[in-house]
């Protein structure tokens, strides 16, 4: 008799039927939300070049966008605006006609099969590019709070079905519940970017958003990426403040931190957000011939939702759809 061990871990992986039998974290379309950005002015409209494959759209060219979405089998957006005029407290976010909620209602015009999801932050909106009011060089927290809960009311009243605030603004998520139920809009939801880092993976993104700050940096809001249990206490103050999801961003380079925060909060769904970056990377590696562009995206997607994210903000929704509907 052989004295190799008779379990043989290998005999499982043969063959690609049985490959897909062990098969232990599976990806499918309604785990992906599909990032739009959306421009008042037409001339602002077309291609990211550091995010080759992305576009920005005004709110009559969303219908394409939005036939493509739904087309592939994604089930949610995430809107993000980029008004053509700024200013100091963020005054193009706050009306019920601010481009965010135009594109919404348009969305909602066209279909009733997509989750509609809004960034709700000032810094596209803000001439300085920071996520809330300034004084003087410093980010004024509580003054910025009403504002946040003025925007989340504007997009709420589109037909929002979830506002996600991203800004870090401490009490951001009790302020934009109380300002949503003040306005009797019981049933919009909150995702909170309840762990975002201050991540030099947004380089495109800011590209994309027109939101690069004018001076300074992002650090006294957003978190520092040495820390990991700074994460657990801020997805639990957004949970005790009301939130319905929260979200962890970046994704790939903090898996850690997405198993920490799903392995703490496990009755709470969780968001990843695969950022511009970790998009453009493969983009350009791919585009050199160095990485397989297909491959290394549904890997990184598959590890990401296996460190526990139960939904995925990726650049790569469509694609992505696209290529699981071809295995």
């Amino acid at each position: 008799m052989s004295e190799f061990p008779a379990k043989r871990m290998r005999r499982m992986r043969n063959t690609a039927a049985l490959r897909e039998l062990r098969r232990e974290t599976r990806l499918s379309p309604p785990d992906f939300i599909h990032p739009i950005f959306v421009v008042e002015e037409n001339s602002a409209a077309g291609p990211v070049p550091s995010m080759p494959g992305v576009s920005r759209h005004t709110v009559d060219s969303l219908d394409r966008e939005i036939e493509a979405v739904i087309s592939v089998g994604i089930r949610s957006v995430l809107v993000f605006g980029v008004p053509a005029q700024k200013n100091p407290t963020a005054a193009g976010a706050l009306g019920e006609d601010n481009v965010v909620s135009r594109a919404v209602s348009r969305i909602k015009d066209l279909t009733d099969r997509l989750a509609v999801i809004t960034d709700v932050c000032l810094c596209s909106y803000t001439d300085h590019g920071h996520c809330g009011v300034i004084h003087g060089e410093q980010v004024d927290n509580d003054a910025s709070l009403e504002l946040l809960g003025n925007m989340a009311v504007a997009h709420a009243r589109a037909g929002a079905d979830l506002v996600a605030p991203s800004g870090m603004m401490d009490g951001m998520v009790r302020a934009i519940r109380r300002a949503l139920d003040e306005a009797r809009c019981h049933d919009a939801g909150i995702l909170s970017y309840a762990v975002k880092y201050a991540s030099s993976f947004y380089g495109p993104f800011r590209d994309a958003a027109e939101s690069t700050p004018a001076f300074g940096d992002r650090r006294s809001y957003q978190m520092d990426p040495a820390n990991a249990l700074e994460a657990l206490a801020e997805a639990r103050l957004d949970i005790e403040e009301g939130t319905d999801a929260i979200m962890v961003k970046p994704a790939l380079p903090y898996l850690d931190v997405i198993r920490r925060v799903k392995d703490a909060y496990p009755h709470v769904p969780l968001a990843a957000y695969q950022v511009s970056g970790e998009y453009s990377m493969i983009k350009a590696a791919a585009a050199n011939g160095w990485l397989d562009e297909q491959k290394v995206a549904l890997e990184s997607l598959i590890a990401i939702k296996r460190a526990g994210a139960d939904m995925i903000i990726t650049y790569f929704a469509k694609d992505a759809s696209r290529w699981l509907s071809s295995v």
